[in-house]
C-alpha cells in the first residue's frame, strides 16, 4: 500500500504540486490525465523519488519514506520502478540477458562478482517474460523488438527486481493503436494477477477508461478528480483539457 498525505512541490517558488494525497493499493491500474503543465510527469518523479520533495509524507506498506534512513530508503527504491516515456535499452542485449540483469540485483554478493546464474534464476527469468506475454522474444536482441515489446521487456525487468510499484510516463506513446491496447491489457492483466500497483500518465482518455482501473485528473498541480468504475462525464474531460 502506498499512502502520500499533502504533497507540495516547489519551483523556483512556482507551486507545480499542491497539497496531493492519495492512497494507492496492490493491484490498482492508475491512469493520470491533465493538460501539459498540469503537473502529470512531475508528480510521477517525484513518487519514484526522482525529485525531492518541498513538503508532504510518503508511506510504503506502514513505513514512513521521508523521513527515513538511507538504508530503508534504497531498499523502497527497489521496490518501485520508474519507466521514462521513450525507454532507452541496450539494442545489442537480449531480452532474457536484461531481464537477468534485474535479477542479479537479488543474487548473494559472490553470484554477483563472478556474474554466474543458477538455472533456477534464469527459469525465473522466463517465467517473468511469460508473464508479460514476450516468452518467444527472449533470445532476441532489443534492437530487433518494437516499442511496445521493449516496453514490456522493461517491465518484465522491473518484476525480476521484486518492483511491486511501477511508475511509467506515457507508456504508449509512439505505439500505434493496437500494439498501445494490447501493452495496456498487458499491464492490467499484470496489475490483477501480480498484484503489482501501476502508475502512469496517458494522454488518450479512451484507453484510460477502457484499462485503467482508476483515473486521476490533474489540473494546476492538484488532483481535481480520482473517480473509479466508469467514463469521465463531458465536463470532467472539459476540467483536465
Amino acid at each position: 500500500m502506498l499512502i502520500v498525505r499533502n504533497l507540495d512541490k516547489l519551483i523556483d517558488e512556482r507551486k507545480v504540486l499542491d497539497h496531493i494525497s492519495f492512497q494507492a493499493d496492490p493491484g490498482e491500474f492508475i491512469s493520470i490525465l491533465g493538460g501539459s503543465g498540469s503537473g502529470k510527469s512531475t508528480l510521477l518523479k517525484c513518487l519514484a523519488l526522482r525529485d525531492t520533495w518541498t513538503n508532504g509524507q510518503y508511506i510504503h506498506d506502514g513505513n514512513e519514506v521521508t523521513s527515513a534512513n538511507w538504508l530503508s530508503r534504497f531498499t523502497f527504491k527497489n521496490k518501485i520502478v520508474y519507466l521514462e516515456e521513450k525507454v532507452q535499452l541496450d539494442p545489442n542485449q537480449t531480452a532474457i540477458s536484461y531481464v537477468l540483469s534485474g535479477r542479479r540485483t537479488t543474487f548473494p554478493l559472490w553470484r554477483k562478482i563472478t556474474f554466474t546464474t543458477p538455472e533456477e534464476e534464469y527459469m525465473k527469468a522466463m517465467d517473468i517474460l511469460e508473464h508479460v506475454g514476450l516468452l518467444d522474444k527472449a533470445k532476441q536482441k532489443l534492437g530487433q523488438l518494437s516499442g511496445g515489446e521493449k516496453q514490456r521487456v522493461a517491465i518484465a525487468y522491473a518484476l525480476a527486481k521484486g518492483a511491486n510499484i511501477i511508475i511509467a510516463d506515457e507508456p504508449v506513446t509512439g505505439l500505434d493503436p493496437h500494439s498501445a491496447g494490447k501493452l495496456l491489457n498487458d499491464i492490467k492483466e499484470l496489475c490483477s494477477k501480480k498484484s503489482v500497483t501501476f502508475i502512469c500518465t496517458l494522454h488518450q482518455t479512451e484507453f484510460a477508461e477502457k484499462y485503467a482501473s482508476r483515473i486521476w485528473g490533474m489540473a494546476d498541480g492538484k488532483v481535481i478528480f480520482d473517480i473509479s468504475g466508469r467514463r469521465l462525464t463531458q465536463g470532467e474531460k472539459q476540467r483536465i483539457f
